[in-house]
């Protein structure tokens, strides 16, 4: 039943997307200052908000484990992790291509895109600490640790814009923003079937982490037989 409803998730998600992408390519007007690079907003900044989400998810869980010792929450947060960090991979890089069209750069040190690679960086770090210790209450120990520390970037990069002088554009989004009513329901509108699959690939993923363990343990009774 869990099987159906994650391909059932999966499938909504795809159609979605590419309903979606329809709709931004044959609908949407051009940007009057950008043109049609705007576009490209629809998934840079969901897949942002997809992987703060991820990120949150992370820091929640491992505060759980640090409380309740159960290694569930860790495997959650590893999950959760693991995907949150591929989206915000995408978020730098449609940023990239954004910026490459927009300022005649690939990258700058601007403080919102250095924040977000900082953040990137440390949940990349998350992972490889995990590989370096093989206790498992231990790594899950250290791990949760570390997950808390990386989420305090996640508020730097959310208020980077607002803190200090920027290159980057300000959040049309909220209050005061100038974003076409259309456009606007457009991006909420493609944050969700890219959170379904966020969802679907973090199940997927948190059910291997699960089976992994499992394996894990099979093979550490075996070897203190």
């Amino acid at each position: 039943m869990r099987q159906k409803v994650l391909y059932g998730l999966c499938l909504l998600g795809a159609w979605l997307v590419l309903a979606n992408l329809a709709v931004m390519l044959l609908v949407l007007p051009d940007e009057a200052a950008q043109g049609a690079i705007y576009r490209i907003i629809f998934f840079h900044v969901p897949v942002a908000w997809s992987a703060f989400a991820g990120f949150l998810t992370a820091a929640i869980a491992s505060v759980l484990f640090l409380i309740r010792k159960d290694l569930w929450y860790d495997a959650l947060a590893v999950s959760v992790t693991e995907v949150g960090l591929a989206f915000a991979a995408a978020n730098l890089i449609t940023g990239m291509i954004w910026g490459r069209v927009i300022w005649g750069v690939w990258w700058t040190w601007d403080p919102r895109l250095t924040s977000m690679l900082v953040c990137w960086l440390l949940y990349g770090g998350y992972l490889m600490l995990r590989g370096a210790v093989e206790e498992p209450t231990q790594r899950a120990r250290v791990s949760a640790v570390f997950s808390i520390f990386a989420f305090a970037d996640v508020p730097i990069v959310w208020f980077s814009i607002k803190w200090w002088r920027t290159q980057h554009p300000q959040p049309v989004v909220w209050a005061g923003g100038s974003m076409d009513p259309s456009m606007w329901y457009m991006l909420f509108g493609n944050w969700l079937p890219l959170l379904m699959l966020f969802i679907v690939l973090a199940a997927l993923r948190m059910r291997q982490e699960q089976a992994q363990r499992e394996v894990d343990a099979l093979r550490r009774h075996a070897h203190a037989l």
